[in-house]
């Protein structure tokens, strides 16, 4: 799902790179531009997704310059369809440094809209769940933008792990119990969350979109989950077979861990 990718460039060593599939959307949002307004409307509904994307990439930025002041590496941020995705080189498990981390991100864009609030005001018609009320101009621009950052910020706290606001609580679940536990915890409550909002979305709002959406971080929680147990047990693992060194006897079998319940 994530091979295929173009590099751009790099970000204070960051590699910022693309995933092939986010060429399709380019290609489908510059048509229905065209569709619309000839040029001029594929110009404007392009420089409205880079904008868009500029905001994501800022938001990931968050979570990287975050977690390189702590001393985590980070790989690259990858820009999807369904937004971007910064790929740390390791997970950390102290709470207070994750909670940090992860709140840098939205925290970049309800910057990012108090900015242009105070230089713009606010839209004098707002309704959040629409984009579709807002001119072509510089100030119409500047009110798609905030209402924009303002969306992705509370989107991205919505309490879905992996999302920002399910590493949130795992953080402070974390405080309180095993990290592993505190991942599966995190990780179920996503998921229900996922799959009612999911419902709502398709059911209520026949926001197909959104729907699959939330079916696709469903799948993400489910395999960051075990990924963190694999990972749990292989140094679980080399932990027993390091003391079975020092005690002299050989290794066995790496131990099974159970499933946190």
């Amino acid at each position: 799902m994530l091979g295929w990718s173009i590099n751009l460039f790099r970000i204070r060593g960051i590699q910022l790179a693309l995933h092939g599939s986010f060429l399709l959307l380019l290609a489908y949002v510059a048509w229905e531009g065209w569709q619309s307004d000839g040029l001029l409307g594929a110009a404007w509904s392009v420089a409205i997704l880079a904008a868009f994307f500029t905001c994501i990439v800022l938001h990931e930025l968050g979570h990287c310059f975050t977690g390189m002041h702590y001393g985590f590496g980070v790989r690259r941020i990858l820009l999807m369809p369904i937004g971007g995705m910064a790929e740390f080189e390791s997970i950390p498990r102290e709470p207070a440094k994750e909670l940090l981390m992860t709140l840098a991100g939205p925290a970049v864009n309800f910057a990012i809209a108090g900015l242009l609030w105070a230089s713009f005001g606010l839209p004098e018609t707002f309704s959040f769940w629409s984009f579709s009320n807002y001119e072509a101009s510089v100030t119409g621009f500047a009110h798609l933008l905030l209402h924009w950052n303002l969306l992705m910020g509370c989107f991205n706290l919505s309490p879905v792990f992996p999302m920002d606001g399910g590493r949130v609580l795992r953080a402070l679940l974390a405080t309180k119990m095993p990290y592993v536990r505190a991942t599966f915890w995190a990780a179920t409550v996503g998921k229900i969350f996922a799959v009612a909002a999911a419902l709502i979305a398709a059911i209520g709002f026949e926001a197909y979109l959104t729907a699959f959406l939330f079916g696709f971080i469903f799948f993400a929680g489910e395999t960051e989950y075990r990924a963190v147990l694999r990972r749990e047990r292989e140094e679980e693992h080399w932990r027993e077979v390091m003391a079975l060194f020092q005690s002299g006897r050989p290794p066995e079998s790496p131990p099974l861990l159970e499933t946190p319940r």
